[in-house]
């Protein structure tokens, strides 16, 4: 993890793909490319091993979102034709909290 006020190093498709390839044709050690290219961690260059093997991508991921992607996680948001309908929703789960957790 990197430390406060670090940003995280990015690295080009090219450069993946040369760590990918010593280790693959070469047959060099994960650290020892690592150290070599100066990449901070061994981990790095499994995955990105790992990926290419599988045939995924290893372009940078960071920022970028598919359509499969849920943007709102956590509770489903509920529409409600009325107030009233809306209120009644809101009591039950009230009830609901104070049967789960009576001690509060």
């Amino acid at each position: 993890m990197a430390k406060k006020g670090k940003a995280h190093q990015q690295y080009t498709v090219e450069f993946k793909e040369n760590a990918v390839a010593l280790y693959e044709q070469k047959g060099i050690s994960y650290e020892a490319i690592a150290k070599e290219l100066g990449v901070p961690s061994a981990t790095q260059i499994k995955d990105w091993v790992r990926k290419k093997r599988k045939g995924e991508s290893i372009e940078n991921q960071r920022g970028k979102t598919t359509k499969s992607d849920n943007f709102f996680k956590g509770c489903p948001r509920s529409k409600f034709t009325s107030v009233e309908e809306e209120r009644d929703y809101l009591k039950a789960q009230v009830e609901y909290l104070k049967k789960r957790y009576p001690n509060l």
